[in-house]
């Protein structure tokens, strides 16, 4: 039984000049299944209606904080309040809003890293777990059909037994950056920068990728800028389960990068390489052939590649079609539990609750290690329930 009408959903942050917000909503509304109809935009109640009225909504439906929001939309007929919360907003406030929507019985969107400590990214684990909640993250790298298609390349064997995962994300944005930046503000950003922003998506594509888990790692962490203490740098090595090693880089002082999200993966029979700021092409290298590009858009990829696939080859999809594929399979998924039906076979494929839990878990023990100077275990298992 398919659902009627569009999926509802509101947005907490993304105010006037907000990039991720405008992004979160531009793929959000890609495929015209899901419709913004709720905000508190801004901890500012004018910029908060300044951008309801941008978006041309409900002005009543414009909250003046996200606390309003969760008790006004709790109190409407179910077939007229918002079916989930998109959260934009700094990483410290990402728990407490969770929690709060979690438990009025409303879905999550949720930018990452979830949460900036382990306790509290478990605890979301566990109301998940309770209410029954789709959780989705935002490690919108994922959605691209060609790491999908790498993904699949992996678990066919292609590659053989993995042996070596080098993870990349060089950007140069910080340097001679001004001082009044969330994200170098422990207050809001957590206890890291580069690890925490860019660092969690390097690992999260190698675990989506491989199927890999991190068992330890030794991680050098430094702070190139002046005026913050947070770290513009970081440079990891990693033991992955089954003997795989492995290099994650991740800096925001690389001069001249702009978003060189990379990762190459080698094994036994095969290598594999995507690039980010070329999303469209894999490069698979055999140990005993030719190099072969794999193309987006063709029939010879895997099912779950086409299925994130809008258009024909040769026209390119990038970055708002990466989180587009996020946001259309959790509000399918979604759609099915509202409905009584049955989510697609490749609908629940998206950041889960649990893939937010290792980021924490991983930017922690990167800064334990780098206070430490030495190898620190990293294994990890979240709770399910």
């Amino acid at each position: 039984m398919a659902l009627n009408r569009k999926v509802r959903y509101g947005m907490v942050g993304g105010g006037p000049g907000a990039f991720i917000g405008a992004v979160h909503r531009k793929a959000a509304a890609l495929d015209g299944e899901i419709e913004i109809v709720a905000g508190a935009f801004s901890s500012d109640a004018a910029k908060s209606k300044r951008q309801g009225e941008e978006l041309f909504l409900d002005p009543r439906r414009v909250y003046p904080s996200w606390r309003a929001m969760v008790d006004a939309e709790s109190k409407l007929p179910a077939g007229d309040r918002i079916d989930f919360v998109s959260i934009v907003t700094p990483n410290a406030s990402h728990f407490e809003i969770a929690r709060a929507f979690i438990e009025a019985g409303f879905h999550v969107v949720c930018d990452k890293p979830m949460t900036t400590t382990i306790e509290d990214a478990e605890s979301l684990c566990r109301l998940v777990a309770k209410h029954k909640t789709v959780f989705a993250l935002t490690h919108n790298y994922t959605g691209y059909p060609m790491v999908k298609q790498a993904r699949e390349l992996v678990r066919q064997g292609t590659l053989g037994t993995i042996t070596k995962i080098v993870a990349e994300y060089p950007q140069g944005w910080l340097l001679g950056a001004g001082m009044n930046i969330w994200r170098l503000d422990p207050k809001f950003a957590g206890i890291s920068s580069s690890v925490g922003d860019i660092g969690t998506h390097a690992h999260n594509l190698a675990r989506y990728i491989t199927g890999l888990e991190v068992e330890a790692l030794c991680a050098d962490l430094t702070t190139f800028g002046k005026g913050y203490e947070l770290e513009d740098d970081a440079n990891l090595l990693v033991h992955f389960t089954g003997d795989a090693r492995g290099i994650i880089y991740a800096s925001q002082i690389s001069a001249g990068e702009e978003n060189g999200l990379r990762i190459r993966v080698y094994g036994t029979k095969a290598g594999l390489s995507w690039c980010q700021e070329n999303p469209n092409y894999l490069d698979v290298l055999p140990a005993d052939g030719p190099a072969q590009v794999y193309k987006r858009g063709n029939d010879y990829l895997a099912p779950m590649a086409k299925h994130n696939t809008r258009i024909p080859s040769g026209h390119p999809e990038g970055f708002i079609e990466a989180f587009a594929n996020i946001y259309r399979n959790a509000a399918r998924v979604m759609a099915a539990r509202i409905s009584g039906g049955s989510p697609g076979e490749f609908d629940t494929d998206f950041p889960t609750v649990q893939d937010g839990a290792h980021g924490v878990h991983f930017i922690h023990k990167a800064v334990e290690s780098g206070k430490a100077r030495g190898w620190v275990d990293a294994r990890y298992t979240p709770p399910s329930g």
